[in-house]
């Protein structure tokens, strides 16, 4: 909760599992089915809608450029994406490994990330994420 500012029913990263400020994070996501996308997406066939396992790697992301000492304080939003694929689907009962390396950093105000997701060791889904500092 001290690491993101996001909250229910927004807040996609259960559980930091390891990070390294200005450089790694790794955590996990539960995907259940008592999540309020599913009663929609889809009936009798629930998937998690890729909108919502991107924005978990942009929040996983968000740790790393968030963290950052040398980055004024602030609110890093979610700018972009780049090269994002889906792999596969993800369904209740899946854990989300998500994993963000730091690719660069532009004038203080704007990161880069690479993210990949992944279930059961399988990629999922990955791609390049961008954050910009808002005033």
């Amino acid at each position: 909760m001290g690491l993101l500012p996001h909250r229910y029913p927004f807040a996609l990263v259960d559980r930091v599992i390891d990070y390294e400020p200005g450089k790694t994070a790794l955590a996990i996501k539960n995907v259940t089915i008592n999540e309020p996308q599913f009663q929609g997406h889809f009936p009798g066939r629930p998937l998690m809608p890729g909108v919502l396992i991107v924005e978990a790697m942009a929040q996983v992301g968000g740790l790393i450029v968030r963290q950052m000492p040398d980055l004024p304080k602030g609110l890093f939003v979610f700018a972009g994406i780049d090269g994002v694929r889906f792999r596969r689907p993800v369904v209740p009962g899946d854990q989300l490994m998500i994993h963000c390396e730091l690719i660069s950093v532009k004038r203080q105000r704007f990161g880069k990330v690479h993210g990949e997701a992944k279930v059961d060791g399988k990629l999922v889904c990955s791609g390049d994420l961008m954050f910009s500092l808002v005033d």
